[in-house]
């Protein structure tokens, strides 16, 4: 089950009218990020399988995940919003029983990606779900 801020992004896009529309929305989620700072930037935080550079930063902290990340593609960056309304402040217990693809569905993001894209959104959820498991 996905968390609020998540259920809100769902929410914006059932108003926005076509695909490129809900491709800015994305776009603006990833700008509104703050900066991951450069000394979070190293191998370890660094996501191997997408096209554009990506850094993931974790955190655990009393049971809690979330994370903080950064792309050198603005849809990228994005992608990384999205997912932070997906997963941050769950329980790092249920981080493994989300359904990212299906919740990412409902927003029409597994049609409208290009393949070098899913293929890094899908190692974005794997990092993050390792991580997740790694803590339990």
């Amino acid at each position: 089950m996905a968390n609020a801020a998540f259920e809100e992004i769902v929410e914006d896009f059932e108003f926005l009218e076509d695909w490129e529309e809900r491709y800015r929305h994305v776009i603006e989620q990833g700008k509104a990020m703050p900066p991951l700072e450069n000394a979070l930037k190293v191998p370890a935080t660094k996501v191997d399988g997408c096209a554009s550079q990506v850094w993931l930063h974790p955190k655990i902290e009393g049971g809690v995940f979330r994370f903080d990340g950064e792309s050198d593609a603005m849809i990228v960056n994005g992608l990384i919003a999205v997912l932070r309304m997906l997963y941050n402040n769950m329980p790092v217990g249920e981080i493994n029983g989300i359904d990212a693809r299906g919740e990412l569905g409902r927003l029409g993001l597994n049609d409208h990606l290009s393949a070098q894209r899913s293929n890094g959104l899908a190692a974005m959820i794997q990092r993050i779900r390792e991580t997740a498991a790694a803590a339990q």
